[in-house]
């Protein structure tokens, strides 16, 4: 047998291997974006931000329900344009900033919902509990990959306005959450 007979069989059983192999998943780091949160104070309308979020994510869209997320917000950074306002949320009726200083959410696998949307049914850990938090993703790929999200939170599930604040004619229980994350490889 020559070299070249012998070279071909092991470049084809090669490239057959590297087609059967599954695709990997791209480790992505946040480059830029935004996490906001909307609720109602007496029927006014006001909406907040928390800044110093940062995101990580593992993602192949032809392996969706390989996906791993994890976003990690900064408690006290929670910004809605009123000193006032903000400092009653670092209060332990609220986020309790002194003693849960950040929350987490983290999701395992995503599930297609056609046109580069898909569903996390992630875990949102607030104040010291955790709880299932679905988030509707809408995927941008790219260079600059974008991920753009939207969840709905109810937070008196999480003791977020505890006491006097417990009341959901002053506050509504549901807070709506939205995200965009431009994202990078990971180093």
């Amino acid at each position: 047998m020559t070299i070249r007979n012998r070279v071909l069989p092991v470049a084809a059983a090669i490239a057959l291997a590297a087609a059967a192999a599954p695709a990997a998943a791209a480790d992505y780091v946040q480059a830029s974006g935004a996490l906001t949160f909307a609720s109602q104070y007496q029927g006014e309308t006001f909406v907040g931000r928390f800044p110093g979020f940062q995101t990580r994510l593992s993602f192949d869209p032809a392996a969706p329900q390989d996906a791993k997320l994890d976003v990690t917000i900064p408690l006290a950074s929670a910004d809605t344009g009123n000193a006032d306002r903000d400092g009653t949320l670092d209060t332990a009726a609220f986020f309790d900033v002194a003693r849960f200083a950040t929350a987490r959410y983290t999701a395992n696998g995503f599930k297609p919902l056609g046109d580069n949307r898909y569903l996390a049914d992630g875990t949102l850990e607030l104040r010291g509990v955790s709880r299932p938090v679905q988030l509707t993703i809408t995927w941008t790929p790219g260079a600059q990959p974008m991920l753009a999200g939207r969840a709905t939170v109810r937070r008196l599930d999480f003791g977020v306005g505890a006491g006097d604040w417990s009341d959901v004619s002053i506050i509504p229980n549901d807070v709506a959450v939205s995200t965009r994350v431009t994202f990078r490889p990971a180093p």
